[in-house]
């Protein structure tokens, strides 16, 4: 688990880590209503190497309905997370 994601992640946490939770998108937990800045990370870190990039990519997907962009997806090996990189249009 990535550090201080929680299960319920409030706009104040949102906005303070600049990451969401993909988990918590695909869920409609996420509010990003009030969120302030361009860019936002979703970040994944349930299941085995693909089905992280999945979730990722399925929350961009949701995001992208409400005005958001796909920028780019990563993985990072050490600690063994995805992050799809979002702009707000």
């Amino acid at each position: 688990m990535v550090p201080g994601m929680t299960a319920a992640e409030t706009p104040e946490h949102i906005t303070r880590t600049r990451m969401v939770t993909a988990r918590a998108v695909l869920q409609g937990q996420a509010d990003l209503r009030t969120y302030p800045y361009r860019l936002l990370a979703v970040v994944s870190h349930h299941g085995l190497g693909g089905d992280k990039v999945s979730e990722a990519v399925a929350a961009a997907e949701v995001l992208g309905q409400f005005g958001w962009d796909l920028v780019n997806v990563s993985e990072f090996a050490s600690n063994k997370v995805v992050y799809a990189f979002m702009r707000k249009r």
